[in-house]
């Protein structure tokens, strides 16, 4: 449930602000970068699920980049590049690359294109994990990924519906990040059900209000599950995360 976390680099201001606001208005958590300081002070303080890196970094190469990430790394890296020719093109799967697009290219495609890279890293992840659950501990609460229960701090059960349960995990997997309701919303994966709805703004603030309901000591003064004014909403506490067996 955690929404996607991509770093869009390149070292041109204007394209890498139009790639990461394009990413973030498609359900993306997009942040901008332009050289390999920036990359690594990120991956090394929050979870980076995606590169997209500029091969011609002013000074620096992405091609050396990708190489001296990957000896570390296996976040996948999707070069954006001018230099289309094949073995430009080569150069970069040689160096771990997972994709590589030529500019100019159609947005579109290039979202289609993460939406693959994501999709099949989570499917190997799958794969390799299938055994492993995970436990989640947050101001006393406990969330039992192989139970599906939720434990308030006195060991009591709390009932949450199936949605509720959806919100808790998209909170549960991004602490202390503000959420807008469409990114909620796009981690719920519920713009294509019947009840499209759910999806709008308003349907959000009423599961968010449930969910405050139940796991709230005081839901009308909340503590875990804050209102980012202008955004949307946070989960204001640690999250610490176990594997289970």
């Amino acid at each position: 449930m955690a929404i996607p976390r991509l770093l869009v680099v390149d070292d041109d201001p204007e394209m890498r602000a139009m790639l990461t606001q394009f990413m973030r208005k498609n359900g993306f958590i997009a942040l901008p970068a332009a050289t390999e300081a920036d990359i690594r002070k990120q991956i090394n303080s929050e979870r980076v699920d995606l590169i997209l890196l500029d091969v011609m970094l002013g000074d620096e190469s992405g091609i050396d980049i990708c190489q001296s990430l990957r000896k570390e790394q296996e976040v996948p890296i999707i070069f954006i590049s001018a230099l289309s020719a094949d073995h430009h093109r080569m150069k970069g799967y040689e160096v771990g690359a997972d994709d590589y697009i030529a500019k100019p290219f159609n947005p579109d495609l290039l979202l289609a294109r993460v939406k693959a890279v994501l999709q099949r890293a989570r499917r190997t992840s799958s794969l390799a994990y299938r055994r492993r659950t995970k436990s989640f501990r947050f101001s006393g609460w406990v969330y039992d990924g192989k139970q599906n229960e939720v434990r308030a701090p006195d060991g009591y059960q709390v009932s949450l519906s199936q949605r509720e349960t959806g919100l808790l995990k998209v909170f549960l997997a991004n602490p202390h990040i503000p959420l807008t309701r469409e990114e909620i919303a796009t981690a719920l994966d519920v713009t294509g059900e019947s009840d499209g709805a759910e999806a709008s703004g308003r349907a959000i603030d009423v599961l968010v209000g449930r969910l405050r309901s139940k796991i709230e000591n005081d839901p009308k003064s909340p503590q875990l599950v804050r209102t980012e004014r202008g955004v949307g909403y946070v989960f204001a506490t640690d999250v610490e995360v176990n594997d289970i067996g």
